[in-house]
């Protein structure tokens, strides 16, 4: 399979009468855009407004943070399941808007949610920051159960990415990238000499608002499978949780996983990229024993030499983590982990909620109890008031001048699993 990605630079976002990318320009039509949303009865308003790099703007509750992309050429559309009808996705060319983002707000849906802060201390800890990001703010009808409100704000964050997108079908990009996923066979006879290395990834799909989505899809009903990496970029995995916002995988994160590019940037140099298993996280054991056990044996048919595992949220599957890396290590796969920690506000406390003695190549993203002051913004899109009850806020953490204090929990993408960050280590 072999995907070429269009990126078209975006250096300034407006409202206009017409939606058009020119010149690095995203112009939108506010009203048209706003109208085709409230063609879902489930909301009964949509405000739209953007966000820029060091503006005084803090956006809470974010729900999700997507890439606006459009299909050009090849099978299937963007969001397969979602926003297109079924297909394969992975081939082909598709153009991306690079350098902005939908970002989808409003009422709490649940208390895993976060904030980003385009200026100031907050704005160091999410790569979201850098973003021009255009925020879609819907109100739900009366009487929507929590479930109904996150796929209502989930449906019109992708669709407002695939109507922004659709804006860049026809425009020349700046630079094309492409990726290309042969089958196993050519993909060992190309790089004899080099280690094979598949990653596996885990997807959040514990229920009660922790869900991901594969072609539309509940991850929570497969078994781990194979996919291939370029179907990873071109929008098969879809976002619909509310785990703490430090550690979610938005769906931006799953366009632009940056496991799956650094694997790709090695590929055919010091190690062979062939393949991704994607699995799911469980609430019960014996779930976790057959997940955990069959992504072992699919890694060990693929005739894997190593493989890198990444996790999505914290506690409960930690469980799955350590169960991949035991089976993976059992069947002679050399395994990196890659999570973040709950030590404790000092440090101080166990990181994960399980450990094995196999786990012995771990990377961490940091330390998610760490608390940190966040100053009052000028504008605030959303509810301020709602980091009370956000994982990592409590009562009492919006003080009267409008600054957060707060666990960097709170922040979309502070600590995410996947090294999608900004934070960094030093020796002490």
């Amino acid at each position: 399979m072999k995907l070429e990605l269009g990126r078209i630079h975006i250096r300034h976002v407006r409202f206009g009468s017409a939606t058009r990318v020119e010149g690095g320009v995203l112009t939108v039509n506010r009203d048209e855009l706003t109208a085709l949303l409230l063609q879902d009865e489930r909301l009964t308003a949509v405000e739209l407004d953007i966000a820029r790099p060091g503006e005084s703007v803090r956006i809470i509750p974010v729900k999700d943070v997507i890439e606006p992309r459009v299909k050009v050429s090849g099978p299937g559309g963007v969001f397969p399941g979602f926003t297109s009808k079924v297909e394969t996705v992975g081939e082909g060319r598709t153009h991306v808007l690079k350098g902005c983002a939908v970002v989808t707000t409003g009422k709490i849906v649940g208390f895993q949610e976060g904030l980003i802060d385009m200026s100031g201390p907050g704005a160091a800890y999410t790569p979201f920051s850098q973003l021009i990001n255009l925020t879609v703010h819907a109100t739900p009808r009366e009487g929507l159960t929590q479930h109904e409100h996150e796929a209502a704000l989930r449906i019109a964050g992708l669709k407002a990415a695939a109507y922004l997108g659709e804006a860049g079908r026809t425009v020349e990009p700046d630079e094309v990238v492409t990726y290309e996923h042969l089958p196993l066979p050519e993909a060992i006879a190309r790089y004899p000499g080099l280690p094979k290395v598949v990653y596996v990834y885990m997807l959040q799909s514990q229920g009660l608002l922790h869900d991901t989505y594969v072609y539309g899809v509940d991850a929570k009903r497969i078994l781990p499978t194979l996919i291939s990496p370029t179907e990873v970029f071109d929008g098969a995995i879809v976002s619909g949780n509310c785990v703490s916002a430090c550690d979610k995988n938005t769906t931006y994160h799953h366009q632009n996983s940056p496991v799956i590019e650094d694997l790709y940037a090695r590929h055919g140099k010091d190690l062979n990229f062939i393949g991704v298993v994607i699995t799911n996280e469980n609430v019960t054991l014996a779930d976790k024993e057959r997940s955990s056990s069959y992504a072992a044996k699919l890694v060990q048919m693929l005739g894997a030499d190593g493989a890198i595992v990444t996790e999505e949220g914290f506690g409960n599957p930690d469980t799955d983590l350590m169960m991949n890396c035991r089976k993976l290590e059992e069947k002679g796969v050399k395994t990196v982990l890659i999570t973040d920690e709950y030590a404790g506000r000092d440090g101080a406390s166990q990181s994960l909620a399980d450990a094995t003695p196999r786990a012995d190549a771990v990377v961490t993203a940091g330390n998610a109890n760490a608390v940190v002051v966040l100053p009052p913004m000028e504008k605030v899109i959303g509810y301020p008031e709602q980091v009370s009850v956000i994982a990592g806020g409590w009562d009492g953490s919006l003080r009267p001048d409008g600054s957060i204090e707060a666990e960097i929990q709170v922040i979309t993408g502070a600590t995410n699993e996947l090294g999608f960050s900004r934070l960094s280590a030093r020796t002490i």
